[in-house]
């Protein structure tokens, strides 16, 4: 088993491709604001469920969990500013917290479930 195989590194890493190519139609003043920090949070997510995987013990793992629900919490919120600064349409940020709120469960999930 490889950490390719978990269904939240997957969920993750296509929500991440969708956020690099919805962030390419920001306005380019923002490539070093918004367009940078929304694009990092969102990839630190399937980052640290790798990383994670690849620690010794089930506590190392756990914490990377907890890191890659930091960042999905601050993805969101950089979905929500995007939102308010016109950058996405309300169809398009609902649809993509929805997936992010289903990626929060499914850590959960998988964290209790190695916490057992």
């Amino acid at each position: 088993m490889n950490f390719t195989d978990l269904k939240i590194w997957q969920l993750s890493h296509q929500l991440t491709l969708q956020i690099y190519k919805l962030t390419a139609t920001f306005p380019k003043s923002e490539i070093f604001g918004i367009t940078s920090q929304i694009r990092r949070s969102s990839s630190s997510i399937s980052a640290n469920i790798a990383e994670g995987f690849g620690r010794k013990g089930k506590k190392e793992f756990i914490q990377y969990l907890y890191q890659a629900k930091g960042s999905l919490y601050e993805t969101q919120n950089f979905i929500f500013l995007a939102k308010d600064l016109k950058f996405l349409d309300s169809k398009t940020s609902i649809e993509l917290l929805s997936k992010y709120t289903q990626l929060a469960k499914m850590l959960n999930s998988f964290i209790a479930s190695i916490k057992k």
